[in-house]
């Protein structure tokens, strides 16, 4: 029997808005920076990958420190000649819930979820300006008891510290708890090897293969795991 879920935050339930593209170009312009909207996004994405790859080789460590270094290290490569006041100001941005939206239905389904007796909770690779965000959107209220943060546990997904974080906060073994995420490797992979069930969120239906996907959040209530109270 399923007594939790937990969900992954970004590309999950929180959506920076308007996208991260967007936003580092209208700081630079801010800041006096001539810049070509699509070469940001290549060089951003590429040293994200770049930094994930650290992380792997130092088998997921991480902290708070290491987490503002890793967007310093991004904002530097995406804005080549950018300083530390527009890092800060892109660094404190991602603190606001104004930036992030939500993805539809959030709410209604954090608290049938909640209505039904499951023990919910939010896991991400982030920092702790994700608690601030969360405590500003009043749909993810059912969420503030449990949410666990990878610079705050120490460790970063897909890595068995970090899922044994979530089976801790979720009082119950790990079979009986289901994570959903948008990513193969940090959120599906990562709960398998866990022991949790994890269901993949396709809105793009690019893997159409995986048997556990959903393509919009609202999907959730109507798995036949999740379609009855436990109470």
């Amino acid at each position: 029997m399923i007594r939790a879920v937990f969900f992954d935050a970004v590309g999950t339930l929180l959506f920076p808005t308007p996208s991260a593209t967007t936003m580092y170009a209208e700081v630079a312009a801010r800041h006096g920076m001539t810049v070509n909207a699509d070469e940001v996004r290549t060089r951003l994405w590429t040293k994200f990958r770049e930094e994930e790859e650290l992380d792997r080789q130092a088998e997921w460590s991480t902290s708070e420190l290491r987490e503002e270094q890793r967007w310093r290290n991004i904002v530097a490569h995406a804005l080549p000649g950018s300083g530390e006041e527009l890092f800060q100001e892109l660094y404190q941005h991602y603190a606001k819930p104004h930036a992030w939206s939500l993805a539809p239905g959030t709410g209604e389904v954090l608290q049938e979820l909640s209505r039904r007796g499951y023990t919910i909770g939010l896991a991400s690779n982030y920092d702790s300006r994700l608690s601030a965000v969360v405590a500003g959107h009043e749909d993810l209220a059912p969420l503030l008891d449990n949410v666990l943060i990878s610079s705050l546990v120490g460790s970063r997904k897909p890595s068995i510290k970090f899922f044994d974080a979530v089976h801790q906060s979720a009082r119950c073994d790990p079979s009986q708890i289901v994570f959903v995420g948008d990513d193969l490797e940090n959120d599906v992979a990562g709960a398998t090897v866990a022991g949790m069930r994890a269901i993949l969120i396709d809105p793009e239906e690019k893997h159409t293969n995986l048997p556990n996907r959903i393509t919009r959040l609202s999907e959730l209530l109507q798995d036949i795991r999740l379609s009855s109270s436990i109470n």
